[in-house]
């Protein structure tokens, strides 16, 4: 088992895949990462030395990832609920927020948009 940023991943697992379960860390940031620290695309968690997963683990601690992305995201939802814009009455509602049309398809909005309907 290796350690990163708190959690134990298995030896045979790609660094890529290990990279991509932290929330708000897609595949171009993981493969910036990885080039960065000369490590192959199909390299798994496994095979990186020591050094490596702590430099690696490190450059993570310094990136907005995981609770701090999800504490921007609400705050930023809730920013625009308490200036009252439109965007932040249709968050409130759990309507679409982007100019999508809400004559047939509204259901996934209402279903997915769940915040809240008091804001």
């Amino acid at each position: 088992m290796v350690f990163v940023m708190s959690v134990n991943f298995t030896e045979n697992k790609l660094v890529t895949k290990v990279l991509t379960s932290f929330y708000a860390l897609g595949p171009t940031t993981a493969s910036r990462l990885m080039a960065k620290y000369s490590i192959h695309p199909l390299a798994k968690i496994g095979s990186l030395s020591a050094k490596t997963v702590t430099s690696l683990t490190a450059e993570l601690s310094q990136m907005t990832i995981e609770n701090d992305a999800k504490r921007q995201l609400r705050e930023g939802i809730q920013r625009l609920k308490d200036m009252g814009s439109y965007r932040g009455r249709r968050h409130a509602m759990g309507l679409p927020v982007r100019g999508q049309r809400t004559r047939n398809q509204i259901f996934n909005a209402k279903k997915f948009n769940r915040l809240d309907r008091r804001g």
